[in-house]
């Protein structure tokens, strides 16, 4: 007879992140500084998704409704503390959403570095019945409870700083605040909880010592990696889990044969993807969901964001590429601006201090010097003159260009929008044009030079 297959009883996850955060002196929720681009919750929210919860539950206060209104897409069920009385009663909150058959997995909104396989190791080590305490062993361990065991080595309790004695100071193994149990016990002692303590809070480290007593074992995971345990109560704290994410990244894109001429002058603040033998320079940032083709050259001082840069493209130094589907072998700056809404096709060249804005540019166009190329579709082998711009914007609408192919603008041209310029046209340098371009001629668009004879420049009068 085959035996029968006992499935884990399902897990729940609750997200405290309801503190206020004066240490980070700052208007915004704690929960919603940014680290490596994304608030601290998001962190958190993100890993909790890994873990395949039946449900995430995010236990909210000072602040609530911007927290709410920061991340409106969150697949979380929204719970209120009115008052902020403690961890144990934050908790609290959620807990009549959850099952008694269920799981819990406690997080924090400000701990967030936590990797998927710590926090499954703990799951699995509390199994279904048990309780499982994550613990670290901190460099400086003040502020954080210290974890109390036995002659034999068995967790007893946890002992707030504040609350512990010179000799429990002493111990080096601290609380990180992050628990699993089950659902039905947690609910009982919760109930028992008492705010009798320095803070008159009701602590959610006092289940502990309630669940050794009522005979449940307290399975202990001591963390490898303190630092991925570490909460952020100050900026000085959030700056350096900054650096720690940056470390993380850049290491995992040096494994990954990416070449930084300094990895700890790169900033990786979203998702970078990448082929093979791709070149970063010193501080270079990237933002969002940004992907880099095969040999890809990124040049100093650069910003990119949200975008697509095709193989053997080069980008040189000091330029912002935002929003940009960016073609294969193409030659970008410097100091050049690629806005949102703006595709290049293969090998067109963008130079010094130009800027494109939801405008398509064919195989091979250039715009080498000084011009702005905005709402407009402009075809191949088009060459853009120095100073020539769009007046794509009236002061109330924008309006569309279209440029056909082997055109030819000089320098200082002004094209006026809404205007079509005809395949092969040339356009002299110094006009403004305002209707309609034939293709394959020459158009002059610019007041006639003229010489006034017997005129005197005004002089200042005499001090």
């Amino acid at each position: 007879m085959a035996k029968a297959v006992t499935r884990p009883a399902p897990l729940s996850i609750v997200v405290l992140a309801a503190g206020e955060g004066k240490r980070m002196r700052s208007a915004l929720p704690k929960v919603l500084q940014p680290l490596a681009g994304r608030p601290l919750l998001q962190h958190v929210i993100d890993t909790a998704r890994t873990l395949a919860p039946s449900a995430i539950h995010v236990v909210y206060g000072h602040g609530g409704e911007r927290v709410r209104a920061a991340l409106p897409d969150a697949p979380v069920s929204w719970t209120l503390q009115e008052q902020q009385l403690g961890t144990g009663h934050a908790l609290l909150q959620a807990m009549p959403q959850i099952p008694d058959d269920h799981r819990v997995l406690v997080l924090y909104g400000d701990v967030p570095l936590l990797g998927h396989d710590t926090l499954r190791q703990l799951i699995d080590l509390a199994g279904t019945d048990a309780v499982g305490l994550l613990t670290a062993r901190f460099a400086d361990p003040a502020g954080y409870g210290r974890i109390v065991r036995n002659a034999r080595g068995l967790v007893q309790k946890i002992v707030e700083h504040k609350d512990a004695s010179t000799r429990q100071l002493a111990l080096r193994e601290c609380n990180t605040g992050v628990l699993v149990g089950p659902a039905r016990r947690l609910r009982g002692w919760l109930a028992r909880l008492t705010s009798a303590n320095r803070q008159g809070e009701y602590y959610l480290t006092d289940v502990i010592a309630s669940a050794v007593k009522d005979q449940v074992p307290v399975h202990a995971l001591l963390t490898a990696e303190p630092a991925e345990a570490t909460g952020v109560n100050d900026r000085a704290q959030l700056a350096e889990l900054e650096n720690l994410c940056r470390l993380r990244s850049t290491r995992e894109l040096l494994l990954a044969g990416v070449t930084l001429a300094d990895p700890a002058r790169v900033d990786v603040r979203g998702t970078l993807t990448h082929g093979q033998d791709v070149f970063i320079d010193v501080n270079v940032i990237f933002e969002g969901r940004v992907a880099l083709g095969d040999r890809v050259h990124i040049g100093a001082g650069c910003l990119v964001r949200d975008s697509e840069i095709g193989a053997d493209t080069q980008v040189h130094p000091h330029c912002l590429i935002e929003g940009a589907l960016i073609g294969p072998d193409c030659r970008i700056g410097p100091f050049a601006r690629v806005r949102p809404a703006a595709t290049l096709a293969p090998e067109v060249h963008i130079g010094n201090f130009v800027e494109v804005k939801n405008a398509q540019l064919g195989a091979g166009s250039k715009a080498n010097h000084l011009a702005y190329v905005g709402d407009a579709e402009v075809g191949s082998r088009v060459n853009i003159g120095a100073g020539t711009i769009i007046a794509n914007y009236d002061g109330a609408a924008k309006h569309r260009t279209t440029i056909g192919d082997d055109v030819h603008t000089g320098s200082n041209s002004v094209l006026v929008a809404p205007i079509i310029v005809g395949a092969g046209a040339t356009i002299a340098a110094g006009s403004t044009v305002t209707r309609e371009v034939p293709g394959g001629k020459l158009t002059i668009a610019r007041a006639q030079q003229t010489t006034i004879e017997g005129w005197q420049r005004p002089v200042k009068p005499a001090k």
